[in-house]
């Protein structure tokens, strides 16, 4: 196995994390909603040789505590720290992929002195919509649960490496491929997200900062104007031919990115 696992408590919840090693800034990787840390593994190989990878299964999600009581937004932050804190990540780069990117965005707006940059990926600080956890809720819903295999699932979420992706974070039990999540979980994730906008706490970050999105874009075209009106500093860079799991569909893109972004950041 090329990483190893490291179990972070905090407030009596368990969470998983794949660490990658490596010699140099340390990277911390968060997933997006219903997601899981494997969803890293092609750009962390591609990164553990200049730079410390540590990529989190956040609460509710893979191999971390399935039934959290708490999923505020704040507790989801509160863990961040908690890795960082534990793992002795040292100012890290936080780079997190839809609600791991909002995530990631306001532990570094709490936070400041904590994170060395910032990068989004498909993420931003959203605006109020009541209808996304009914939405999400059903789309969670439409699978069909159990899974007879991962080529299944795979073949499910739409196939390549997307479907591949997604389909890697299932388990196989009582007699198929189930998810290592729990679909009220998700749902009430989302709720917070999803009842305002967090432009007050993106115009509280002042690390470097790196956004990344898709040729077909989760982002409105609107926020993401705003978002460099906002904080005129911010890098962003869209990936052609990607969707809203470009991390999945062009690892290597992505990480050309990333390093290109933090050697501007060296010199």
């Amino acid at each position: 196995m090329a990483w190893s696992e490291r179990v972070v408590v905090r407030d009596g919840v368990r969470l998983v994390c794949r660490d990658w090693g490596g010699p140099g800034q340390p990277i911390v990787m968060l997933h997006g909603l219903a997601g899981h840390a494997g969803e890293w593994d092609a750009t962390a190989r591609s990164l553990r040789s200049r730079y410390r990878v540590v990529a989190v299964d956040q609460r509710g999600h893979g191999s971390s505590e399935r039934h959290p009581q708490d999923v505020s937004r704040a507790a989801y932050v509160a863990d961040v720290i908690a890795v960082m804190d534990q793992l002795a990540l040292r100012q890290p780069v936080l780079v997190g992929q839809s609600l791991g990117g909002h995530t990631a965005m306001l532990t570094a707006a709490g936070h400041p002195g904590l994170v060395h940059a910032l990068v989004l990926v498909e993420a931003g600080p959203g605006g109020p919509n009541t209808k996304a956890p009914l939405e999400v809720g059903g789309w969670l819903d439409s699978w069909p649960t159990p899974f007879p295999s991962r080529e299944a699932a795979a073949a499910f979420f739409s196939g390549g490496p997307v479907g591949a992706g997604w389909a890697a974070g299932l388990e196989e039990r009582e007699g198929g491929w189930w998810p290592r999540f729990e679909r009220d979980v998700m749902v009430r994730s989302l709720a917070e997200a999803a009842q305002r906008s967090f432009l007050p706490e993106w115009r509280q970050v002042t690390c470097p900062t790196l956004v990344v999105l898709a040729h077909t874009s989760f982002i409105p075209a609107q926020e993401a104007d705003e978002m460099l009106r906002q904080r005129p500093a911010t890098l962003a860079m869209s990936i052609p031919g990607t969707g809203h799991d470009l991390h999945l569909e062009q690892p290597r893109t992505l990480s050309t990115a990333l390093v290109g972004f933090l050697e501007g950041l060296a010199h």
